[in-house]
């Protein structure tokens, strides 16, 4: 098990069978502007085989022999066009466990203004900042629930949303996490 998961909020799922988890790697792109801080984060394409439309951060499944960080950074550059020489990575939180058998580190990075974004439509449908304090905020964390078709428990995860994009899942949790690691939760 690692340190946070998407079962932290449904235990019940865990069926105490060990997992082989896939490791994966995202890029959480503070970017800092003037005004104050934001995050970059994806809205997927609505072609994706999976999580279709999710807002998530760039990333995905480490190569062989590839360093998180460099999966974080090589996945940012792919989907969105992010040039490394803007980034500077900061460190790592927290492992996260996803049920579809991921093991997801959140790469930390600040970002210097001045770059330009080129989607990779076939991943990427769109890019957009939010503000770094509004997701931070605990009095921004929902926690919601969604009921399974044909029955059983309620999964519950938590959620956030700015603007019109609604936040929820492995990335709200990981937001979550990233909250907690800065407030000493």
């Amino acid at each position: 098990m690692v340190g946070q998961s998407d079962y932290d909020l449904n235990p019940w799922a865990r069926t105490g069978e060990e997992r082989v988890l896939k490791p994966a790697a995202v890029l959480v792109p503070i970017v800092e502007h003037p005004a104050g801080p934001t995050l970059l984060l994806t809205r997927r394409s609505e072609t994706l085989r999976s999580h279709t439309g999710q807002i998530a951060f760039p990333g995905g499944r480490c190569d062989p022999g590839e360093s998180v960080a460099e999966t974080a950074l090589r996945e940012a550059e792919e989907e969105v066009g992010l040039v490394r020489s803007f980034v500077e990575i900061a460190g790592q939180l927290t492992p996260y466990e996803t049920v579809s058998a991921y093991v997801v580190t959140p790469v930390v990075a600040f970002v210097r203004p001045g770059f330009t974004l080129t989607l990779n439509a076939h991943e990427v449908a769109e890019a957009f900042e939010a503000p770094f304090d509004f997701l931070m905020d605990a009095a921004n964390h929902m926690r919601h629930y969604r009921e399974p078709v044909g029955g059983g428990p309620k999964r519950h995860f938590y959620a956030m949303s700015y603007e019109d994009h609604y936040i929820w899942g492995a990335t709200a949790g990981m937001l979550r996490g990233f909250h907690e690691r800065l407030n000493g939760a």
